[in-house]
């Protein structure tokens, strides 16, 4: 069973790297797009190579935010400027609270958030959105992974009440009695835990913290919010970082995005809900649990809530939805047409495919028809 876990994080690992390879190739900007954006029957620009329709796509674009859905992202742009040349799509991997700042002060065309915005970050959005408001779209949903580096120990399994105590720094020990009774027969080290979260506020942070919150409230009393709140452990910055940390030092614990461990080879702990068996960290298994979300926004606005408590088989339930934000009106005139273009692309059948193949989940169909009609509708 271990080895066939070495082998498939491996092979995921190295599909990964071939992406990264390919990605750099590209980084140097549209110059060399391979698409020729050839005029399909209604008149809009479409790729030759796919169904991407470039409309009204032209100059340079900038976004921001969430380090979470980087690794789709880069695979977005990729596919985009490749079928829409003379277009440039510049997305900056940074952290759900700058980007929506950068937002807010209308320094980007959209943002990428792991959270919903708040009332008054809608209220800040007025002055920029001038005739409208910023509103939430979920793009890119998967789960939050616990990743950790143990040697001699390739398979854990931990619940929610053990991981509020290990990241609040209460447990400080691998071989910790409350860990040892969940993995039965594991030879767990008499090691400190190196717990590693967000340096910057982070709405990876939030989702974990409202997961702990929902299902550990005894052990985990914090407000759920993008800065972290808990004493001790140690910071890393974006997803990339703690992944890093987490990697390099035996006895560390952190949390990230899936496709952050599989690219690393980073092992993953199996959650026990409370349901039959522990479940995985998986594309598959995350999207069990975002399929039960409902939208909790109103008019365009398309928040979700979630569910962290569910015990529904095989549903892993620390999972986040990174939402891109936009102006439902008062978009700017220059930037409005890419904005469309390269969302409507994302949220298509052929963008949501690719975050499955990048360690993802696709947002569940429903909803989906519900995004791309507002993207239809932006102004």
């Amino acid at each position: 069973m271990k080895l066939q876990r070495k082998n498939r994080l491996r092979a995921t690992a190295l599909g990964a790297l071939a992406v990264s390879g390919a990605l750099v190739l590209t980084a140097c900007g549209s110059d060399n797009n391979s698409g020729d954006g050839s005029t399909g029957g209604s008149g809009e620009k479409t790729s030759a190579a796919s169904n991407i329709k470039c409309d009204d796509a032209k100059g340079q674009l900038r976004a921001s935010g969430s380090s979470a859905q980087k690794n789709a992202m880069d695979l977005w742009v990729k596919n985009y400027m490749a079928a829409c040349s003379g277009v440039e799509i510049n997305y900056k991997s940074s952290s759900s609270g700058e980007g929506i700042i950068a937002f807010n002060q209308g320094t980007v065309g959209f943002a990428g958030s792991d959270s919903a915005l708040k009332p008054e970050e809608v209220a800040d959005s007025k002055k920029t959105c001038k005739t409208g408001q910023g509103i939430n779209l979920p793009m890119v949903g998967g789960p939050i992974a616990i990743g950790f580096h143990l040697e001699g120990v390739d398979s854990l399994t931990l619940d929610a009440p053990t991981l509020a105590k290990i990241f609040n720094n209460k447990i400080k020990k691998w071989d910790d009695p409350a860990i040892a009774k969940l993995n039965d027969g594991a030879k767990l080290p008499d090691k400190a835990i190196q717990a590693f979260h967000r340096s910057e506020d982070s709405g990876t942070t939030q989702n974990l913290g409202k997961y702990l919150a929902a299902t550990a409230p005894s052990d985990w009393k914090y407000e759920a919010e993008k800065k972290w709140p808990a004493p001790g452990g140690q910071a890393a910055s974006g997803s990339s970082g703690v992944a890093a940390q987490v990697k390099q030092v035996d006895g560390a614990i952190g949390y990230f995005e899936l496709s952050y461990a599989a690219s690393q080879s980073i092992s993953t702990v199996d959650i026990n809900t409370g349901g039959s068996a522990p479940v995985k960290a998986t594309s598959e298994n995350a999207s069990k649990a975002i399929a039960a979300a409902k939208v909790k926004g109103t008019g365009k606005d398309l928040a979700l809530d979630l569910d962290y408590t569910t015990k529904a088989e095989g549903a892993y339930p620390l999972v986040l939805v990174t939402y891109e934000v936009v102006c439902d009106t008062g978009n700017k005139a220059d930037t409005l047409g890419t904005v469309k273009s390269f969302l409507t692309y994302t949220a298509s059948d052929e963008g949501q495919k690719v975050l499955t193949e990048a360690g993802y989940a696709p947002i569940p169909a429903e909803i989906n028809a519900k995004v791309r009609e507002t993207i239809g509708s932006l102004s």
